[in-house]
Order: structure tokens, then C-alpha cells, then sequence
């Protein structure tokens, strides 16, 4: 049966307040204290110049991931991998509708609609493509190659750099704060976790090939070290303990102490970890923010479209298929939500700190957790359109 009548706790209910609040107090840190939100941003793990893994940030998600792992019963998961229409649906959408859509969104918005607002002419630099060797004017695809102090540059039209960025958003489903979302919608932790896993193994081979193929360009490398760094310090770690805490809390303490008297204390530690997550990334951000509030806005629009038709795809199609509550919701939150982390990191990697593109994976964080939180209550109340799992089992044995 589902736990989907489980009330909500004190921090869950108000959870869009604190977001709202948490926000704000890292847009203003950011900006009255900026050498202390530079200095945490640069305690970061690297890869070719790139920072992949931020420290302060998986101190945080390791806090938030580690209850959640710790409630899940392995059994479930077991069960879970082994229901393939909920598996299914979420790999079609993911890799099969996802990418697309998001690169046809992002060229309407960027690219036509919104094309004067950012400027027909503007141009960015970014790095030149990985085993390309250029000369000041050469070009390539949509680029000019440029002399900066000298360092050869790329020079492109703005909005494709922009497209760039929403483009690594669209093409990493999100591998960790899913389960928050699908948490808090209470929906299957063994699903949502299996889909995690999958989709961590799906993106060391889908990531590069789908970005070097919506991107136009040749030759992008798939960024191994950072796709494994992130996904095993992000996910892996907090499973792993996650996994061990269980069970030698279970093996020394009985299931009943385990059940009655610790897990209603982890609620909180995910919940303030989450808070403390968003003050971090907004305090990196926020000077960003302030300073382009309409290139912003424009950038986001794309994104939000894309996250509620996604979303809306998912849980129609799961609403079809007559999958149970606790599959359809997770499902259509893994395919509404991205890996950002990996996105930004891909971004600096390929086109460089300050380009349009690192931009626009930043605007994905802008987005993310509000309008995540938004889709969670739509599930919640959504609930009872789907069949619970002794149903659905009657009607598909």
C-alpha cells in the first residue's frame, strides 16, 4: 500500500517558504559578503580546470541523500528493478524525448522569439573545441576564431551559447536530488532509486554522444572523470553509507527502535540540508543574478516550459500505462528534473567559466528546486487519479 496519506511534517509544509527564504538570504550573502561565498565556492575538486565537485555542496547533499537512503528497504528496490513498465517510461523520456524537446524549446525561445531581447548581434567566447586546432579567423560552425590576449578564442552568436547550456541541462536527468523530490511526494524510494542508478550507468554513455549530436559539434568529449567523480560523490557515497547505517542500526538496535524512535528524526536533517544547499549555490550565484535579471528571466522561460511539459508527458503517460501512484510520481519527477551539478561542470569545461552557456546551466538552479516543489504538490494532490498497487496488480498479474 502506499504511504501517501502520511501527513505532512512542520518543515515539509512550509517547505516553499523556507526555499523562498533560503534564496534570498544567498542572493544577499553573495553580495554583502562576497569574499566569503568566492571562498567557498573555490573549495571545489577539479578536472582539467573545471570545478566538478564543489565541496561545501556535497557536505550538504550528502546530509540531505543520507537520511532518505538510509529509510530505504534494499528489498523494494530489488522488487522495483524487477517492474519494467515504470522503468521503461522513465528511460523513453529521459533519453528518448527529453533532450529533444529541450533543444527544441530552448531554439524557439533563444533563438526566435526572444532573439532581439538578447541581442541579434551579441557575441560570447568560449573555448575552442577540444582537438581543434584554429587560427584567428577560421570558422567553425557558427563560430569565428579570435585572438584574446593571446589565446585563440571561439567567437559566437550569444544565444547559442545559451541554447548550448540548456542543452547540457536537457541531457543529464538528475541523479540525486530526485530523491528529495520523489520523497516528498511520496513515492517509491525503490524506484526512484533504480532509475538512479540506471540513469548514472546511462549517462557515462549517452551524455557525450546526445551533446555532441544537439550541440553540433564535433569531437565533444565525454567527460568521464567528471560524470564519475560527481556521480559517485553525489549518489554512491550516501548510498554506501546509507546502506551500512541501516543495517547495523537494524542488526544492534531491532526494527521497532529503528521505525518507532529514529527515522521520524531524519525528516529535519534532509529538509535543513536542502535549505543549507540552496544559501550555498544562491551566495556563488547571486551577484550573477543581480546583475542580468532579464537575460535571466529569458533563459528561463525556455527552461520552465520544458520542465512542466516533461513532467506533464511523464505522468500522463504513466496515467495511461495505469501505473500505480507510487511509480507515476517519481517517474515524472526523474523526467522533469535535471543533474545541474553535472551540467555546470560540463559548461566550464567545454566553454568556459564566464560564457553564456555556464550561464544558463546556472539559471537551471535558478528554476529547479521552486519549481520542483511546485510539481511535488501537484502530485500530492494528483494522487488519487492513479490506482494503488493492489489494484494495479489485479489488472496487470
Amino acid at each position: 500500500m502506499t504511504n501517501i496519506a502520511r501527513p505532512l511534517g512542520f518543515f515539509e509544509r512550509y517547505l516553499t517558504l523556507w526555499v523562498i527564504l533560503c534564496i534570498a538570504a544567498g542572493i544577499a550573502l553573495g553580495k554583502l559578503a562576497p569574499g566569503f561565498a568566492t571562498a567557498l565556492d573555490g573549495m571545489a575538486v577539479t578536472v582539467d580546470g573545471a570545478p566538478v565537485v564543489s565541496l561545501p555542496i556535497a557536505v550538504c547533499l550528502f546530509f540531505m541523500m543520507f537520511p532518505i537512503m538510509v529509510k530505504i528497504d534494499f528489498g523494494e528496490v530489488v522488487r522495483a528493478g524487477q517492474n519494467v513498465k515504470p522503468v521503461a517510461l522513465t528511460l523513453v523520456v529521459n533519453w528518448a524525448i527529453k533532450p529533444f524537446t529541450m533543444y527544441a524549446i530552448s531554439m524557439f525561445f533563444l533563438g526566435t522569439m526572444f532573439h532581439s531581447a538578447l541581442g541579434p548581434d551579441a557575441v560570447d567566447l568560449v573555448k575552442v573545441p577540444f582537438g581543434l586546432d584554429l587560427s584567428p579567423g577560421d570558422t567553425y560552425g557558427q563560430g569565428v576564431a579570435v585572438d584574446v590576449d593571446g589565446v585563440t578564442m571561439l567567437q559566437v552568436p550569444l544565444w547559442r551559447s545559451y541554447l548550448a547550456g540548456c542543452i547540457l541541462l536537457g541531457i543529464a536527468p538528475c541523479t540525486a536530488m530526485v530523491l528529495v523530490w520523489g520523497y516528498l511526494a511520496r513515492g517509491s524510494d525503490g524506484h526512484t532509486l533504480v532509475m538512479v542508478a540506471i540513469n548514472s550507468l546511462t549517462m557515462l554513455v549517452l551524455y557525450g554522444v546526445l551533446g555532441g549530436f544537439l550541440l553540433g559539434v564535433g569531437r565533444l568529449p565525454v567527460p568521464w572523470q567528471a560524470l564519475a567523480l560527481s556521480i559517485s560523490i553525489y549518489v554512491a557515497l550516501p548510498l554506501a553509507a546509507g546502506w551500512l547505517a541501516r543495517r547495523w542500526l537494524l542488526a544492534s538496535k531491532g526494527e521497532a527502535w529503528f521505525r518507532e524512535r529514529f527515522l521520524h528524526l531524519l525528516t529535519p536533517v534532509t529538509i535543513g540540508a536542502l535549505l543549507a544547499t540552496l544559501v550555498l549555490l544562491f551566495s556563488f550565484k547571486g551577484e550573477v543574478i543581480l546583475d542580468s535579471p532579464l537575460t535571466i528571466l529569458w533563459i528561463a522561460v525556455p527552461l520552465l516550459v520544458q520542465t512542466v511539459l516533461v513532467f506533464g508527458i511523464t505522468y500522463g503517460l504513466a496515467r495511461w500505462l495505469r501505473l500505480p501512484y507510487r511509480d507515476a510520481a517519481p517517474s515524472a519527477l526523474i523526467g522533469a528534473s535535471n543533474h545541474f551539478e553535472v551540467a555546470i561542470a560540463t559548461a566550464v569545461l567545454l566553454f568556459g567559466l564566464s560564457s553564456g552557456a555556464a550561464l544558463a546551466t546556472v539559471v537551471g538552479v535558478l528554476i529547479e528546486v521552486p519549481v520542483m516543489l511546485l510539481l511535488v504538490r501537484v502530485c500530492q494532490r494528483t494522487s488519487h487519479y492513479f490506482p494503488n498497487e493492489n489494484t494495479a496488480a489485479a489488472r496487470h498479474p
